[in-house]
């Protein structure tokens, strides 16, 4: 099938960029160091004293949250960076004009490049919070409630951004494409942030408005369910009636609901289509 022809080319075409090499050296260096670090919570004191097991895993936990946050951002950004010349940049080099004439349709062009990249984002993810999962276990003995809906939430997010950013390739230059994902990336996490606020200060109007801005594009949601997943039960109890911790952006009492999860996914669909409709009517 073409579609599986092109998704193939580009998963090719990825990989001989140095960028990925890059990537990936530098995610081994990160995740070393990571463990270097939990390995140092076991000498930890607490009060003058050797801290208890149930402590050291709190501690645990709170770190392994912040990594994950940290981690999403690669994974979106990342994203943004491999697909922001997907198109574009063929169009600008002329590569575009020797597969077009063929026979092969323009949305066959948009959904391989789009399968290809979801894959190389996708195994990236779940390799990196693989890797993050397993040392942290053989280190301090610990584990995230569900580890897999987490990683699963983490590649929703990082879809969303590929989509988008795949979408402004086909009418932008990379460099301006890339660009504006980014922003709106941003705009809907301080939508989150703002929905956040509001909850914690009882202001409807404050929450409104930040729903409304992390619904242009739903990855605020996202990040919140791979946070809920990464949470131990003691952390949603302690934060369970307590108003001010809505404000706490590593901090999620209930993760998306079941509504938002489809609204994710017709976004994205949504999304995709409108990338075939505009590459479709691009004249080259």
């Amino acid at each position: 099938m073409p579609i599986l022809i092109i998704a193939r080319l580009t998963l090719r075409e990825a990989s001989r960029r140095r960028l990925l090499i890059a990537v990936a050296l530098l995610t081994v260096v990160v995740i070393g160091f990571t463990g270097w670090g939990f390995q140092r919570i076991l000498a930890m004191e607490c009060n003058g004293r050797p801290c208890e097991p149930v402590m050291l895993r709190i501690i645990a936990a709170m770190l392994l949250i912040m990594l994950t946050f940290m981690f999403s951002f690669i994974f979106t950004i990342g994203a943004v960076f491999v697909a922001s010349p997907s198109i574009a940049g063929e169009l600008e080099s002329g590569v575009a004009l020797a597969i077009l004439p063929r026979p092969i349709r323009r949305s066959d062009v948009v959904l391989g490049k789009w399968l290809g990249l979801a894959i190389l984002i996708c195994g990236y993810t779940v390799l990196t919070m693989t890797l993050e999962f397993v040392v942290v276990s053989l280190l301090v003995d610990y584990a995230p409630p569900d580890p897999v809906a987490a990683t699963l939430f983490l590649m929703a997010q990082s879809l969303v951004l590929l989509t988008l950013t795949l979408l402004c390739s086909t009418r932008l230059a990379p460099m301006t494409g890339g660009i504006v994902a980014l922003l709106l990336f941003g705009i809907a996490w301080m939508g989150g942030v703002a929905k956040a606020v509001g909850a914690a200060v009882g202001s409807e109007v404050v929450q409104n408005v930040g729903t409304a801005t992390s619904l242009i594009v739903p990855t605020d949601g996202l990040w919140r369910g791979a946070l809920y997943h990464l949470e131990p039960a003691v952390m949603v109890a302690a934060g369970s009636g307590n108003r001010i911790a809505a404000a706490n952006p590593f901090l999620t009492l209930q993760p998306p609901s079941l509504a938002y999860d489809l609204y994710a996914l017709a976004w994205v669909a949504a999304v995709l289509g409108l990338a075939i409709f505009s590459f479709s009517r691009r004249q080259v």
